[in-house]
């Protein structure tokens, strides 16, 4: 059995990685997550190849002249995000469904990739008041971090409709037994 994508992108503090997390506690022996690569500096409580594979840029960018992402994009300036095509083929080897938490356009370009074998779900809050709260209680953001983000926040909204379907969060219970509902359904079809 080939198995499928289920692409989880938000925006900025609507709980995409909460969900991914659920899930992955939930099905171990159907999901895996795949994980991406970064340029970005770790984060303190961040492990290499299990939060991210942490590369330098001049790295990063030679895999891309090497064709090895399935998808890849500069997110932030400066910081490049991806994920190989290597990663997906392994996951798939173990006989498990490659569950992402990847931005917009990464969630894009791998359900563009995928087509009919990936679920490319939106998810986001109702209000930017709630994104704002969500975002400051994090503690990693600055003034002029968090309104980078919303900016962010604001254009990734703008593709909301090109997902195959929208997840709003603003209930986590709600929210989390929608999303075990959508995988279940999508990985038994």
């Amino acid at each position: 059995m080939k198995g499928k994508l289920i692409i989880f992108s938000a925006p900025s503090g609507s709980g995409k990685t909460t969900i991914v997390r659920h899930l992955l506690k939930k099905y171990p022996s159907l999901l895996a997550f795949s994980v991406s690569a970064s340029t970005r500096e770790r984060r303190e409580h961040e492990i290499d190849g299990k939060d991210y594979y942490f590369i330098p840029k001049k790295e990063f960018r030679q895999k891309i002249a090497d064709n090895e992402f399935a998808e890849w994009e500069e997110v932030y300036a400066g910081n490049y995000y991806g994920t190989f095509k290597t990663e997906i083929e392994r996951l798939w080897s173990e006989g498990k469904h490659v569950l992402f938490d990847v931005d917009v356009k990464g969630g894009l370009k791998l359900k563009e990739i995928y087509r009919e074998s990936a679920l490319a779900v939106f998810v986001k809050v109702s209000s930017e008041e709630e994104i704002i709260r969500r975002l400051s209680e994090r503690g990693t953001e600055t003034e002029k971090s968090l309104e980078t983000r919303l900016g962010k926040v604001r254009y990734e909204l703008s593709f909301e409709d090109k997902f195959d379907i929208t997840l709003v969060n603003d209930d986590l219970a709600e929210t989390l037994e929608k999303a075990e509902k959508l995988v279940l359904e999508f990985v038994a079809s």
